[in-house]
């Protein structure tokens, strides 16, 4: 199908733009949209209701390759955000974006400890502009500030109450990803925050110290809102782990790692849409590290801590460093491991997270690389990325962010690595109620025939009025889940889970750990107790391609 449109597109090039279809549902995915005008687009440039990215007039030959990839791309603008449903913003950084005079620098977040501010923390949803590149300004949202949110630490054992202002024309959420609180706490599409209102959860923190992430998690518009700037980082500390004496001077030798990849054009936000986005997720041509473009951190000789959490909306990372160096792997989505593991290498999909610790007392400079992104859409056992686009985004590694080990050890600074870290309870499979089986489905017939919806789980597409799963509180049950077409990063709201088996053999190495979010492909099976409650509002499950999830692959489910 994709080959048979690429040629009817490459017998059309330098003629006429192609409208959305009449009728077929492919339209719903922005399928047809291609205009290349001989400058930029501007804003009011369209045909009919189609946004359109600005060609150059000599790659118009390469229509039909973009055609394949089914891209549709519009500059992100005020405009554009308004229409696209959504406008927050923000940062709040100790350190400016990159600018032509602080090119390079590592941004830090700030950091807001609710014990600083009694309890109670403020997040403003907003629009802005941020300059990822010199003298090109983009359209963006954030969380007080212009792109991205400031760093939220709570303690285990308190109850912290978060204000939630909404200064966007769309609705919005926030939703507290890793979070253990009661459904009506959970920052879901059930909680939406409307135009002009806050909405005031009081959040009860009793689980253990973790790295969470907390984005938008509006209905049908996620994945545009977290592309547009709307996630930011959230600590758990407690007593236990401020016991191990792991590198915890925030900014200095802890730092915030939140990696997202972005589509630019000529140095300015683009907006990818389409079909291909639809099935594979928005992928970018650049990878960000807390809204910059290949920073650098400079760090103490000795050893750091990196809180690294995977915010791209569908690329999977494949986390090294330049020389090969070991690092140490001490903690996942849930919180600490029992005990570290020494590793090369450290795959992070999307909405995973891990602490790592690394030893820079050698004072040798040194680069966090990626991989090239294996994790898109198979057709006949070949990846379409390999398939159209290996020899141009599949050469070799990618800089994500460059290490100066510069600046004096901190105050707590240490080269030894803790033997022990946390203890941790699994529960006993022994205890297990009842036992569940969710299929990934896609079916890409779906996009040209009305009658099958392309991305659904169990084939059923997501609906807010519909509850697919019954859960006891304090029940103790095992979820069989797997994926088609593609690896897909599997996320459960409100707990906490435990991998019991992959492909009916033992767990990978890296499959270990109190997770929240895991790669499914071939049957996973997942231990779960459920000790939240969502009697008042459910619990979801889904895929974490925030596409795949605005477009159906989700359900959700009670806890009474």
């Amino acid at each position: 199908m994709i080959d048979q449109l690429a040629r009817a597109a490459t017998s059309l090039e330098g003629q006429f733009c192609l409208p959305r279809g009449g009728g077929h549902k492919s339209d719903r995915f922005g399928y047809y949209g291609y205009c290349p005008p001989a400058r930029p687009l501007r804003e009011e440039r369209r045909f009919a209701s189609v946004d359109l990215i600005g060609i150059e007039k000599s790659a118009l030959a390469s229509v039909s390759r973009l055609l394949r990839r089914g891209f549709e791309m519009t500059f992100l603008n005020r405009r554009t955000l308004l229409a696209g449903g959504g406008l927050l913003l923000g940062a709040a950084c100790t350190r400016r974006f990159a600018t032509p005079d602080q090119a390079g620098t590592l941004p830090i977040p700030r950091l807001l400890d609710a014990r600083d501010h009694g309890q109670r923390i403020g997040l403003r949803a907003q629009e802005g502009e941020t300059t990822f590149f010199p003298g090109r300004r983009s359209a963006t949202m954030g969380y007080n500030g212009s792109y991205l949110g400031p760093t939220l630490r709570v303690h285990r054992g308190d109850d912290v109450t978060v204000t939630v202002s909404n200064n966007l024309s769309a609705d919005t959420t926030v939703h507290w990803h890793g979070l253990l609180v009661p459904g009506e706490l959970d920052g879901s599409p059930h909680q939406t925050i409307s135009p002009g209102e806050t909405w005031r959860p009081t959040l009860p923190i009793r689980q253990p110290a973790a790295t969470l992430f907390y984005h938008s998690h509006a209905h049908g518009q996620t994945a545009e809102q977290v592309y547009a700037g709307l996630a930011g980082l959230l600590f758990v500390t407690d007593e236990e782990e401020q016991g191990l004496g792991l590198p915890s001077d925030y900014g200095i030798d802890d730092l915030p790692i939140l990696i997202q990849d972005r589509q630019f054009v000529d140095g300015r936000l683009v907006l990818p849409a389409g079909m291909m986005v639809a099935l594979d997720g928005r992928r970018g041509n650049v990878i960000l590290v807390n809204g910059a473009y290949n920073p650098r951190a400079d760090v103490p000789r000795s050893l750091v801590r990196l809180r690294l959490v995977n915010g791209s909306n569908a690329r999977t990372y494949d986390l090294s460093f330049s020389d090969g160096r070991a690092f140490y792997w001490i903690g996942t989505e849930g919180g600490l491991l029992e005990k570290s593991v020494e590793l090369q290498s450290l795959p992070l999909a999307s909405g995973q997270r891990a602490e790592i610790l690394v030893d820079f007392s050698d004072g040798r400079p040194v680069s966090l690389v990626s991989a090239p992104d294996q994790s898109t859409l198979r057709m006949h056992g070949m990846s379409m990325m390999h398939r159209h686009e290996a020899s141009e985004n599949n050469a070799g590694n990618e800089t994500v962010l460059t290490f100066s080990p510069r600046l004096a050890s901190s105050k707590r600074g240490s080269t030894t690595l803790p033997l022990l870290l946390a203890s941790r309870a699994v529960p006993d499979p022994a205890t297990v109620v009842a036992r569940r089986r969710l299929v990934l489905n896609m079916r890409l017939g779906g996009m040209m025939d009305s009658d099958e919806e392309p991305l659904t789980i169990n084939h059923r597409r997501f609906d807010m009025d519909r509850i697919d799963e019954e859960v006891e509180l304090g029940a103790v049950e095992i979820w069989k889940v797997s994926g088609q077409k593609m690896a897909h990063p599997f996320h459960i709201h409100g707990v906490h889970f435990d991998v019991l088996s992959r492909d009916g053999e033992e767990p990978d190495l890296l499959d270990q750990g109190p997770r929240d979010t895991i790669v499914v492909d071939e049957p996973v099976e997942l231990l779960i107790r459920f000790d939240q409650p969502a009697s008042k509002a459910p619990f979801l499950f889904h895929c974490h391609i925030l596409e795949h999830e605005d477009e159906g692959m989700m359900g959700q489910f009670s806890v009474t």
